[in-house]
């Protein structure tokens, strides 16, 4: 299962955020099999509407949303990378996650004290992504020692170490290791790194109930920063989540209704992680369960078997196959079939997102 690890300073709403996160996760799929792994890791059911239509179309007992894995990473402080507070904890967990959830605070409040003093986003941002980069650097660093040596008698270590040299260069202009021009040889030669600032984020800007709908100023400077680093920017109100976790359906809607959004910004962040994570989805359903599964985009469709069994993929002769929006005008897989909307793809065809699928395999 990938993994999203929720970052930021001290006292920027991140375990209130992870709480809610795993609080309503548990309420909104009553049937999902949720667990808590550890204190600070919980596993999150993605929200799907897709599969209550799908659901009601089959008939089905049950409802099973695929689901992915958040981690609350301590807090980071100043100088974190050379061992400041919690620093080699947190950097040795974030080297664990897939991508980053990076949570800023956007709201002003006399009791919650900010670590630097006083509420500024771009300061905040800056911090901790220096603190990444100075660790990369350092890490970078070290293997330029190793593999300058291998490379005098190994192609893969040349490979490395040119993508190494371009890594510390970038890495001292300031740039993020994401941002730095390696090729597809050079990614790969140094993926066994996990750099920190190579990892996919996205931007929580955090802020209070009044500002859910609106947003502020401090939010849309975190927009200029996403901008400038291709990140996608989610305004949730880690309040508003926290409150929500003890409503029923009916009093969410209408207290969200009375701030004047339809959703706090939790379900979009799900979403969001989701889709930075790579990550994409096909369904299976029938009167017995509705169910997403989980696959990493350009899977083929004996891959996709394998997710659900190991033996779907080895014996795989072919998957029935429809689009989600093709079952659902059509309204039945019956009539599906009738109408030759349901297809015969083979060993060769590239999984789509939303493709209903059923497999057909040898024992």
């Amino acid at each position: 299962m990938l993994r999203a690890g929720i970052v930021g300073l001290p006292n920027v709403g991140k375990s209130t955020l992870f709480n809610a996160l795993v609080a309503n996760a548990k309420a909104q799929a009553a049937n999902f099999p949720f667990c808590t792994i550890e204190p600070n890791v919980g596993i999150v059911a993605v929200p799907d509407e897709r599969l209550n239509v799908l659901a009601k179309i089959s008939g089905s007992e049950q409802i099973i949303p695929t689901r992915i894995e958040f981690v609350d990473i301590a807090g980071l402080v100043k100088g974190a990378s050379q061992g400041e507070g919690l620093g080699n904890q947190f950097l040795s967990h974030i080297r664990q996650v897939n991508a980053i959830v990076h949570v800023v605070r956007c709201f002003e409040n006399d009791d919650i004290i900010h670590v630097a003093g006083n509420v500024d986003p771009l300061r905040d941002i800056e911090i901790v992504n220096l603190e990444l980069a100075l660790a990369d650097l350092a890490q970078v660093e070290r293997r330029i020692e190793r593999v300058r040596k291998q490379a005098r008698a190994s192609k893969e270590a040349q490979v490395e170490l040119g993508a190494l040299e371009k890594l510390m260069a970038g890495l001292n202009e300031g740039k993020q290791a994401r941002k730095v021009g390696l090729t597809e040889e050079e990614k790969e030669s140094v993926k066994h790194l996990d750099l920190l600032t190579g990892k996919p984020v996205i931007y929580a800007a955090n802020v209070s109930e009044e500002d859910l709908a609106g947003g502020n100023e401090w939010v849309e400077k975190v927009r200029a920063i996403a901008t400038g680093d291709n990140a996608q920017v989610i305004v949730v109100s880690a309040q508003v989540e926290s409150e929500l976790v003890d409503l029923s359906e009916e009093e969410r809607a209408d207290f969200l209704a009375s701030l004047g959004v339809k959703e706090g910004g939790l379900k979009s962040l799900i979403r969001a992680t989701y889709e930075l994570l790579g990550l994409r989805t096909f369904f299976t359903t029938g009167p017995k369960e509705t169910r997403a599964w989980t696959i990493k985009a350009g899977m083929y469709a004996p891959q996709a078997a394998g997710v659900i069994h190991s033996d779907f993929e080895r014996g795989f002769i072919r998957a029935e196959t429809i689009a989600y929006n093709d079952l659902v005008s059509i309204g039945s897989m019956n009539a599906a079939r009738e109408k030759g909307l349901v297809r015969s793809e083979g060993k060769d065809y590239v999984v789509q997102e939303g493709d209903v699928m059923l497999f057909r395999f040898n024992v």
